[in-house]
Formats: C-alpha cells, structure tokens, sequence
C-alpha cells in the first residue's frame, strides 16, 4: 500500500532548487542589510536625489546627439557585418537532411563541415560581447571599431545558428520540386528553400537589431565608443542627474527603435506571398535596400570608419599580433585553482539574479496582462476595468524600463548603491532579466485558452484561484522553458559584469587585460566559454527531462531557441 503523494515543497525539485538558492545567496554574498540597512538606505536615497531631476543644462542636451548617434552606427555596423558574416556560414551550417532535398548528397565531408560550422557558430556567441570588446580595445585601441566588431563577432554566431534553424524549419517540398525539374543544388537552395524563410529572417535581424542597440550602448564601458562611455564619465564624476538625462535620452531611442521595428515585423507576418507581386511594391523593396544602404555608409562616415581602414594591413597585423599575445593560455595548476572561486561568483550570480527575476516578473506580468485579468475578474465597472488598464500600463512601463537598460549599466549603478562585489551584480541581472522575463510571462499567460478559467468562475471559484488554477498549470512548462533560457544568457552576462567592480570572472579578466597577462587573460576566456557551455549543456538536459516531452512543438521554435533577449 503506497502512502500519500508528499507536498511539492518536500519533493526533490524543490529540495534542488531550495539548495542552489542558498548556495547562490551565500556565493553572491548576499546582504539583506546592504540592501535594506540605515546605511543603504541613505545611500539609495542619497543616489535618488542625485538623479533628480535630470540635467537639462544646454550645453548637456547638445552633446547628446552625437554619442547617442553613435551608439545607433555601432549597432547598424556591426549588425551588418554580423549578416554578411552569418549569412554563408548559416548555409554550411544547415543540416544536411536540407541539403539532400536541394540535390546535394549528405557525403562525410559536406557532415564534417556541418560539424565543424556549427562548433564555430556555437564559439563565436558563447562568447559575450563585452569580452570581444575587451580583447579588441586591446588589438585595435579605443574607439568605436572594438565596438563594431564585437557586434559582429557575437552575433554572427547568434545570427547564423538562428538562420540555420529558421532554413530547416520551412517546407522543403518546391526545393524538391525544382530538383525534379533539373535544378542545381544551390538554385534550389536559394529559390526553394530561402524565400519561405524571408519573412522569419527578416523579422529576426530586426529583433537583433533591438539588442544590438542595447548592447551598443553599453560598450562604451570598456573603451569601444558610444553613449556608454559618457555615462561612465558622469558616473565616475558623481553627476548623477546627467546620468539621469543619459538613460532617459538611452529609454527613448530604444523605445523609439523598438516601435519602428515591431511596426516592420507586423507589416511582415501580415504578408502572404514571399516574392513582390507589384510594380510598386518591388519600388518599395528597392528603397528599403537604398535606405538600408545609406545608413550603412552614414553610419561608417559618422565612425570615421572605412573598409580600407578594417581591412588594412596595419589592423590585420595588429590583430594578428594580439592573437599571438593571447596563446599560449596559462593553464598552470595555480591559475587554474584560482579560476574556480571566479567561476563559481559568477555562477551564483547568474541563479540568484534569475531567481530574484522571476519572482518579480511573475508578478509584473500577471499584472500587465490586461485580459488574463479581465477573464478572471468576471463583470466589473468602468472604474475598476479603468483601474486594471492603468495597473497593466504601470506594469508594463516598469518591465521596459527594467530592460531597456543592460545589465552592465545597472551593475555599474549598483555598485555605488550596496557597494563592490557580486551581490550588485545579482541585483542588476534580477531588475534587467525581470523586465525581460515579466514580459515574456505576460504574453504566455494571455495565449492561455480561456475556457478552464471560466469553468472555475463558474464553478464559484474567486478570480485570483480562477486565475491561479486555471492559467498557471497551462502556461508552466512555457515559463520554466522562458526561465532557463534567460538563465543561460545571465550566465554570459555574469561573466562580464565585473568589469564595473561586481566579481566574478569578468573582473578577473579585466585585470589581466589591465595588466597585459596575456596567457592568465586567454585561460579566463577559455575558462568563460566553459561555464558557458557547461551550463547550456545541464539546461539543455533538463528542458529535454522536464519540458519538451509535455509540449513538444512550443518549444523547439527556432524564436525561442533564440531567445537570449527580449527587446521592450
């Protein structure tokens, strides 16, 4: 006779997860009193005051434009030169199968290349962005170049990995076809298989474009251009209402981005046909590209950045040089043993900054998900629908603001509110991962059927159960699946967020960059890529054990296997 099931917080899951949750506290130095003490107490207000109001001094608001232009070039830049990098590497990164529809036998060579490309992809955006402008400061000196190509080193891996997918997702069956007719492989690759691909590839670059912006402004920190090192410069000076003024100028360009490009993507998932079927229309798409040429060459002027100038034998031998610098690592056992206190602050960051995160975004985001709580609530008034529209705009203005900043600026902010160490850098991945995370709960928790909610107001259940027991369940395996992922993105985010002072391995390898220790900087490199890969492996696993098996098909999207971050 088996006993009764025991509560769900006495199973092992919970028991796992109540264990890492003290480990990343104690790892963290977590400091309840650094938070909520007299003394931060003052401090906080203390930074408060200082951030307002905003600087609005003439002098101030005309140096705005240039850094902040700035920032959009570095992003149009390395974005681009991620897409002409990620475009033939996604080619050689499809699987093979795909291959085989377009009439290319699948030979030991054509999987060995497969292997090898997507090893390179994986390489290239396991790797967070401020390392690559790290190491390129340091190859090319300061500027917006490191900049551009850290954008573009990240995010070919990120592009080319996701257009790969995106190619394997499609139908193959007119490749097929145009074989059959005597197509080549490659014409069948390209005229079969890409144009149903166009409007995901599209909207994709879009979105990335979103996070490159935010990226962009942010490299600035370490040296690589942009509005990131004007903040820098106010914060280290104490004028915290210029700081102000920054994120404000920052929070409405990306808003103002995020608008455009969300319009663009609508206009594109509305589209039925995947070739232009006017005269006006192949007008349009010849603007676009006019359009999209011109900011490139804008962007490059503004820069004073030239294909001449990257491409010069000067640059190429000084990134060569740097290479060599960088390798042998020093892997001696001293080194190494030092490695892993580093590697585990920047791990207990990454869990309690996720854990912290989403707890607050469940809350944000049930609140800014205006029909879920309308289905709930049953009849109400004007006044209380009124009020529940104003909570969800609340909600949701909080949640971008959360996001739109990195989580390199607000570790910076945070190591002048609790101090130093790796505690700042939790808090910062929680605020920015929450804004993240409340949005995406608040999108899966408004796809939800509605039918099990009524049933349970029918049934005489208040909204608050009806919502809980009939919304939650549902929606669960899509927000542990959402959880996961943004854990692994805080973990590459950790990596780096000691270059502002908050621990882990991104301070380590800012000092040896400092210091020019190039072996001890390439083994913490290496060392980066381990954890990151580590951890992707075990949440890989658990999504496979946990996930996948309960809605297969929600979550093998090629969108949210890509989604390492959210755009406002």
């Amino acid at each position: 006779m088996t006993g009764r099931p025991r509560p769900w917080w006495l199973r092992l899951p919970f028991l796992l997860c109540a264990v890492a949750l003290f480990a990343a506290w104690r790892g963290a130095e977590g400091n309840l009193s650094a938070l909520a003490g007299p003394e931060a107490r003052r401090a906080l207000a203390e930074l408060a005051r200082g951030f307002w109001p905003p600087a609005h001094a003439p002098d101030l608001l005309a140096r705005l434009a240039r850094p902040l232009a700035e920032t959009v070039a570095i992003a149009i830049l390395g974005l681009g030169l991620a897409v002409v990098l990620a475009a033939p590497l996604a080619l050689l990164a499809v699987s093979p199968e795909v291959h085989a529809a377009c009439g290319r036998r699948p030979g030991p060579a054509r999987r060995a290349l497969h292997g090898a490309t997507r090893a390179l992809l994986s390489l290239l955006r396991s790797i967070p962005e401020v390392v690559w402008a790290l190491l390129f400061v340091r190859a090319v000196g300061i500027g917006p170049l490191p900049g551009v190509l850290a954008l573009a080193a990240s995010y070919a891996g990120v592009l080319g990995k996701v257009y790969a997918e995106i190619l394997e997702s499609v139908p193959r069956r007119p490749a097929e076809a145009l074989v059959a007719a005597g197509a080549r492989p490659t014409t069948a690759l390209l005229l079969g298989v890409a144009p149903a691909a166009r409007p995901l590839l599209v909207s994709y670059t879009l979105y990335r474009f979103d996070c490159a912006l935010r990226t962009s402004a942010v490299l600035g920190l370490v040296g690589a251009g942009g509005a990131g090192q004007e903040i820098e410069l106010a914060l280290k000076m104490l004028a915290y209402d210029e700081v102000a003024t920054w994120i404000l100028a920052l929070f409405l360009l990306v808003g103002a981005v995020d608008l455009g490009s969300a319009a663009i993507r609508r206009r594109l998932r509305a589209r039925r046909s995947v070739f232009p079927s006017s005269r006006g229309e192949v007008a349009r798409w010849g603007a676009w590209a006019a359009g999209l040429a011109a900011a490139a060459v804008g962007s490059a002027r503004l820069l004073d950045l030239s294909p001449g100038a990257l491409l010069s034998p000067e640059a190429l031998a000084g990134l060569g040089e740097f290479a060599r610098r960088l390798w042998p690592p020093d892997l001696s056992p001293g080194l190494l043993r030092g490695l892993l206190p580093a590697a585990g602050e920047t791990l207990a960051m990454s869990v309690l900054g996720t854990a912290l995160a989403a707890a607050a975004g469940i809350v944000l985001g049930a609140l800014a998900a205006p029909r879920l709580s309308a289905v709930g609530a049953g009849r109400e008034g004007a006044l209380r629908a009124g009020a529940r529209r104003g909570v969800a705009v609340l909600a949701r203005a909080a949640l971008a603001l959360g996001r739109t900043l990195p989580e390199l600026l607000w570790a910076l902010l945070f190591t002048f509110a609790v101090g130093l160490g790796p505690f700042a850098g939790a808090l910062a991945l929680a605020v920015h991962t929450g804004g993240v995370l409340g949005r995406l709960y608040a999108e899966a928790l408004e796809e939800v059927p509605e039918g099990p909610v009524l049933a349970l107001r029918a049934g005489g259940a208040t909204p608050a159960a009806a919502t809980a027991l009939g919304v939650l369940p549902q929606a669960w395996p899509q927000l542990v699946a959402y959880t996961l992922y943004r854990f692994e993105v805080n973990v590459r985010a950790a990596a780096v967020l000691g270059v502002v002072g908050a621990g882990g391995l991104g301070r380590e390898l800012y000092l040896a960059l400092s210091w020019f220790q190039w072996g001890r900087a390439s083994a913490l490199v290496l060392a980066t890529l381990a954890l990151v890969l580590l951890v992707d492996a075990g949440s890989g696993w658990v999504r496979g054990r946990l996930i996948l098996p309960r809605s297969r098909q929600s979550f093998t999207s090629p969108a949210l296997r890509a989604a390492d971050s959210i755009p406002a």
